[in-house]
């Protein structure tokens, strides 16, 4: 091999970041993710207490592997139902985010059914959040979703057994229907096809998936019921529309628990997959490429330690080989987990642990899931969390 010589001149500063860029060192990359804390949500040794503190939604940025507290705000939120209770707009102006649950105004140790959807005003990251609008649709409001045009939400009411349809014009929310689904149906979360065409809901009440019709500001429930396993409660799409996953709660009995795999490119769409997962999986996501399914399971750890049944929670990757559920690896740590959110590269997830009131920072390299034991300390139980910048 020749050596050569070479007279090194001093580097301007334009200089060093352009070779610093070349490292694969980014200086300016900060993801930003919106995260709600429910203030009522505590648990001691398994049993569920009623926490004074308030709740939240809070900004939350991750740079280097490293995660901030922005920014919060004090507002209705809920822990209660599948950790999908905040949709961002298309426009990322702004977030709904339901509220499911509140002290009651006549005992602060009772917990009662809200009402409560809102409107937040995201700004550009750098001012605070704010609420410009909220409106009471029916008890438990959950899991909702918004179109691709960012003018409708449906919001399934998980206590009144109905799907709200909303209205979005400009910073005003509008009921402009109420489907009724059954008084005892428990709906629980819903998701748009990419195409706009079609919506799942979850009924972890009655152990069906509904399908609804969507034909602009016209919202039909389809005749076709898809059953996954016993009651469904978390789902998501992949961005390609062609499956999507499903997390059956189960019976919180200590039983192995499923997550479910629906092909919606057949007509009617169907389960062609289900597989073991462990003890309540609570949340269900793709990561952006849809090739990974992350899955939140409490395997136990919301028990009282005492308990047979009592574990350490897991994280688990998921992937889809010849249209079936692969498992891939997991991560343990933490107790009672719920939402998570992928970065936008798919390289990190964030976890949120309401057990230890913490937003926990796992990495993915290829197939595999570890922890990085960054964790960020919150103050009250972290449940739903989207990325969003």
């Amino acid at each position: 091999m020749m050596t050569m010589k070479f007279t090194l001149a001093p580097l301007s500063l334009v200089s060093i970041l352009a070779l610093s860029a070349c490292a694969g060192i980014d200086h300016h990359n900060t993801s930003q993710f919106l995260s709600i804390q429910d203030g009522r949500a505590v648990l001691v040794d398994g049993v569920g207490k009623v926490g004074k503190a308030p709740d939240s939604l809070a900004l939350i940025e991750l740079k280097g592997e490293k995660l901030r507290l922005h920014s919060d705000l004090v507002m209705p939120t809920s822990l209660v139902g599948p950790p999908a209770s905040i949709a961002i707009l298309p426009n990322k102006k702004y977030a709904l985010v339901t509220a499911a649950t509140k002290l009651d105004p006549n005992d602060s140790n009772k917990v009662v059914p809200s009402d409560i959807i809102s409107l937040v005003a995201l700004g550009s990251g750098s001012e605070s959040l704010k609420v410009v609008d909220s409106i009471s649709l029916g008890a438990g409001p959950s899991g909702l979703a918004v179109n691709r045009e960012g003018d409708l939400a449906l919001v399934p009411n998980r206590a009144a057994g109905t799907v709200s349809v909303v209205e979005i014009k400009g910073q005003k929310l509008t009921e402009k229907q109420k489907i009724t689904i059954g008084d005892k149906s428990g709906p629980s979360q819903i998701v748009i096809t990419p195409d706009g065409r079609r919506a799942l809901l979850t009924r972890d009440g009655d152990n069906q998936i509904s399908i609804l019709d969507i034909n602009g500001s016209n919202i039909t429930l389809n005749k076709k019921t898809i059953y996954a396993g016993l009651k469904p409660y978390s789902i998501d799409i992949d961005s390609s529309g062609k499956y999507a996953v499903v997390g059956n709660l189960g019976g919180g009995q200590g039983d192995a628990d499923t997550i479910s795999l629906i092909d919606l490119s057949m007509d009617p769409p169907r389960v062609v997959d289900t597989i073991t997962v462990g003890q309540t999986p609570e949340g269900v996501s793709f990561s952006p490429n849809g090739k990974l399914i992350g899955v939140t399971v409490i395997n136990g750890s919301n028990k009282p330690k005492s308990s047979s049944l009592y574990g350490e929670a897991v994280y688990k990757l998921f992937g889809i080989q010849d249209g079936r559920l692969e498992y891939l690896s997991e991560a343990k740590g933490g107790h009672w987990l719920q939402g998570q959110a992928f970065t936008p590269d798919g390289r990190n997830v964030l976890v949120q642990d309401a057990y230890n009131q913490e937003i926990r920072l796992y990495k993915i390299d290829g197939k595999k899931v570890s922890d990085t034991g960054e964790k960020l300390k919150m103050k009250a139980a972290p449940a739903a969390i989207r990325y969003w910048n």
